[in-house]
């Protein structure tokens, strides 16, 4: 039985079963673990996140073996912002048969250049037409586009509304420590993005590099009536609280828990929800019952 089955199922009864979904991780073929070097030799986005040989790659079983551990139900997995259309073809490949032969514990996000034009939209139809949910974790500073260039991003934003996909953008925070892959995806890249697509869902990774903080301006706050955060990374870039300030803010709905997994486990994470000074319910909601109205697995 599948993850929505044995949720309808344990509803009859009147039991809502608690679910962990993790909204932020990445798997790899195992030839890209085999052949890491080539890899990072030929894509500067890959490059950027793997050249340190400690940063961690893993293939889908390894992942399905951390969710069992860290009692994760559902895990979302996501691309990265391959420089290549050819690449990204390669990848969503694996994703999606991962997805094919795992679909009560993975939903998968697909990867495409919106630079290529006509074959980044052929893909995002073929992803979509196999079963990806969205498309992510876009890397508009490494692929070398502007968000809100609508000459580029209007096609790719159209297939997403036809198809009834969500978006996930990489982000990042203008402060602070630097680290591989911070990025430039900065609060005011994600803002003109918003406001020139107000009708996409969008998911912001790693907190929207604070973008939510800003939802104490009204105007800002109306703006992000469809734009969603994920907390992937969080251990390793913000103090606990911040949980408890963005559900202030923008609203506990808002916040979807990721871990960016082989990153960090996927078990320290949960662990530090798990010990907020939240109510159950709100700490429900992040694990996995935001995630689940957004994917519509109620």
């Amino acid at each position: 039985m599948n993850l929505l089955g044995l949720i309808e199922g344990l509803a009859q009864f009147g039991y809502n079963a608690p679910v962990i979904i993790d909204f932020h991780t990445h798997v790899f073929p195992p030839r890209v673990k085999e052949r890491r070097n080539e890899y990072i030799n030929s894509d500067p986005c890959f490059s950027l996140l793997y050249s340190n040989p400690r940063a961690k790659l893993a293939t889908t079983e390894e992942l399905l073996t951390s969710m069992d551990e860290a009692g994760v139900d559902l895990s979302v997995v996501l691309n990265i912002g391959w420089l290549s259309h050819e690449l990204c073809v390669e990848t969503n490949d694996y994703i999606l048969a991962s997805v094919s032969r795992y679909p009560d514990r993975l939903i998968g996000f697909c990867g495409i250049q919106p630079t290529a034009g006509d074959a980044a939209i052929a893909e995002l139809e073929r992803c979509a037409s196999a079963g990806a949910k969205g498309i992510g974790e876009m890397r508009s500073d490494v692929q070398g586009f502007n968000l809100a260039d609508r000459a580029i991003m209007k096609p790719v934003i159209d297939a997403i509304a036809k198809h009834n996909l969500i978006l996930l953008t990489h982000s990042s925070e203008p402060v602070g420590h630097q680290y591989a892959g911070k990025g430039s995806i900065t609060p005011d890249v994600l803002y003109s993005f918003i406001l020139a697509f107000p009708q996409l869902r969008l998911v912001c990774a790693h907190w929207g590099g604070g973008l939510p903080f800003y939802g104490t301006m009204p105007e800002v706050a109306n703006a992000l009536t469809n734009v969603f955060f994920d907390t992937a990374a969080t251990v390793l870039l913000y103090q606990p609280h911040i949980f408890t300030e963005v559900s202030h803010i923008v609203g506990d709905d808002k916040v979807l828990f990721g871990s960016d997994y082989p990153l960090t486990t996927q078990s320290r994470p949960i662990a530090q929800v798990r010990s907020l000074q939240l109510a159950e319910e709100q700490k429900a909601k992040i694990l996995g019952d935001n995630a689940r109205r957004l994917l519509s697995i109620v």
